[in-house]
């Protein structure tokens, strides 16, 4: 109850504080998908405060499974945005002026616009509804003009610690079954791929689920990716990860480049 009244009393007092001057709120962020989503919706001049895992140069405020409350508050936010990671209880030591908005985006190309549309309305976002309205629009457009043609993929994260693959239920699956392909995977989220699991590696899921194509994501400045790579039996091709692993607007550029891959 105390949880709920906050959250109701944080969104009067936000939008007492937002006329149609659209003032900018302090915000925190706590991860760096939500920063990127709030530059895109033109709030990131608003952001005060951001976790450990942003590259922004602003007070750290802890990460997402624990934030540093102490740091936040000392911030004076009138909004902290935090994903589905991350316990709202913990955040209950706040002043009831910040409001605590929770995202996801991760399980699917629709939940995005409904994290964008979210983040629009509490930083109070004017044009948010049009700004959602045109990233659906062109979302859907972009994937369209993929043409997949119904060829089976396994789309995989092979450059940055263990690998992992995507099924339909992630965001990233889900771009790719939009875009016409049929996603192999059949875990709803990701499979991590490592000895010790049900399947031990690249090679090892090529050989279940028999792919025609695999796609790799390379995430920015990855130093090296899984020798498995070069010992598949269908052709790789790689992809921008940093387009990808942030739910929102970089998805745009993803499927952009996807285009022009399948165009090959």
């Amino acid at each position: 109850m105390k949880h709920t009244f906050r959250h109701l009393l944080g969104g009067l007092l936000l939008a007492l504080a937002l006329p149609a001057a659209a003032a900018c709120p302090r915000i925190v962020s706590q991860s760096p998908y939500i920063t990127h989503a709030l530059d895109w919706l033109g709030r990131g001049d608003c952001i005060v405060g951001v976790s450990r895992y942003d590259k922004r140069d602003l007070p750290r405020t802890g990460g997402v499974k624990d934030p540093d409350v102490g740091a936040i508050a000392a911030l004076n936010p009138n909004l902290v945005v935090v994903s589905k990671g991350t316990d709202p209880a913990l955040l209950d030591m706040l002043e009831p002026e910040a409001r605590i908005l929770q995202v996801d985006g991760f399980d699917s190309m629709a939940e995005t616009e409904a994290m964008l549309t979210s983040l629009a309305e509490a930083a109070g976002v004017t044009d948010g509804k049009a700004k959602v309205a045109a990233y659906a629009r062109e979302w859907r457009a972009r994937a369209a003009a993929v043409k997949g043609g119904g060829k089976r993929v396994l789309v995989i994260s092979a450059c940055s610690a263990q690998p992992y693959s995507f099924g339909r239920g992630h965001v990233v699956g889900d771009a790719f079954a939009h875009a016409g392909f049929e996603v192999v995977e059949t875990a709803e989220r990701i499979r991590h791929l490592r000895p010790g699991e049900e399947i031990p590696g690249i090679v090892a899921a090529v050989e279940r689920f028999k792919p025609e194509l695999l796609f790799s994501l390379t995430p920015e400045n990855a130093e090296t990716c899984s020798a498995e790579l070069g010992l598949v039996s269908v052709p790789v091709v790689g992809l921008e990860g940093r387009h990808f692993f942030h739910p929102g607007p970089a998805l745009l550029t993803g499927l952009a480049q996807l285009a022009e891959q399948a165009k090959q």
